[in-house]
């Protein structure tokens, strides 16, 4: 695994930022197939609107980079084409550094986990006031499908020809590129405009599992367990560190696995299936966002991982 993404380094919280004084890098040239996260942070970013808190000031204040939202995109390089994993509010600056990495790389489709702000809302910049694409493909399942179709300003985008739909069904593997298989799984979650995918994403030798979002592991009507266990990589909702994180909300309102929860789920796994796990879609009140602080270190000392923007796992 190696970062591939070098000019992503001016999102990363290990030191101060500027906008005036960023370094330059020079970009690396991968030709393999890989899976790369172009973001880590919940729907609503890092920071969050109108949040002044400890959390965020800093990030405010320009002393701590900002995360775009949590996304992941798979690349074949030797084939020009990248599909990306949610269209986020942060699409056009996760498409620029797929381009900035790929000159001439194609956007080849889009997959959606869910109508929730920070996984279609990105699809915006597909229409005629931004970039005015042509037919890119859009993978939904049914529901998802019909909440585009039937209400504006998506329908738009699909009565001029921006995008086309291709519709997905839970547990039917579709085939992409050469030699991709994508199969949707449905997930328990608040699913008030459309149902809740996640993803496994295989090519010929590797395999990963996509999952920004879900209730709780114990909902799900799979063995999560034996999920991980079957993939290279594991991409996993880790919106909240733990319970309380929230001053003054219910939790139980806006149901995530803890990563307490789910390191204590996780915990019957082998050292090297759990080194699998990328805990990513961080709210902007999780400790692991500071990789210095105590929780993140926890993260790491049981064996799991905290993803990273820029971060590239090989898929061949």
């Amino acid at each position: 695994m190696k970062n591939i993404f070098y000019l992503l380094l001016f999102f990363s919280c290990a030191q101060p930022t500027s906008e005036v004084d960023q370094p330059q890098h020079k970009k690396t040239i991968v030709t393999n197939a890989n899976i790369t996260i172009l973001g880590i942070a919940q729907d609503a970013g890092y920071p969050q609107a109108n949040c002044k808190k400890d959390c965020c000031k800093a990030v405010w204040k320009k002393e701590v980079a900002r995360k775009m939202v949590s996304c992941i995109s798979l690349i074949d390089p030797k084939n020009n084409k990248a599909w990306i994993f949610d269209a986020t509010p942060d699409f056009k600056d996760q498409l620029y550094l797929l381009q900035e990495s790929y000159p001439g790389i194609e956007l080849a489709g889009i997959f959606l986990t869910h109508a929730h702000i920070g996984h279609y809302t990105g699809l915006m910049n597909l229409g005629r006031e931004a970039m005015g694409a042509d037919q890119v493909p859009v993978y939904a399942m049914p529901t998802m499908k019909n909440f585009l179709e039937n209400n504006g300003p998506w329908s738009q985008l699909v009565n001029l020809k921006n995008i086309v739909i291709h519709p997905l069904k839970s547990d039917s593997t579709i085939l992409i590129g050469n030699n991709f298989k994508i199969t949707p799984m449905q997930v328990p979650h608040r699913d008030e405009y459309s149902e809740t995918v996640g993803y496994k994403i295989e090519s010929d030798k590797k395999s990963s599992l996509f999952i920004p979002d879900i209730d709780k592991w114990q909902k799900w009507d799979r063995d999560i367990l034996k999920e991980i266990e079957q993939v290279d990589y594991a991409f996993l909702d880790g919106s909240f560190y733990k319970n309380g994180e929230i001053p003054g909300r219910d939790m139980s309102l806006i149901p995530h696995p803890f990563i307490e929860e789910s390191i204590k789920v996780f915990d019957p796994l082998s050292i090297s299936d759990k080194s699998k796990v990328q805990f990513i879609h961080f709210n902007h009140t999780n400790p692991v966002l500071n990789n210095q602080s105590d929780a993140y270190q926890a993260v790491i000392e049981k064996g799991f991982q905290i993803a990273e923007e820029g971060k590239s796992f090989s898929f061949d």
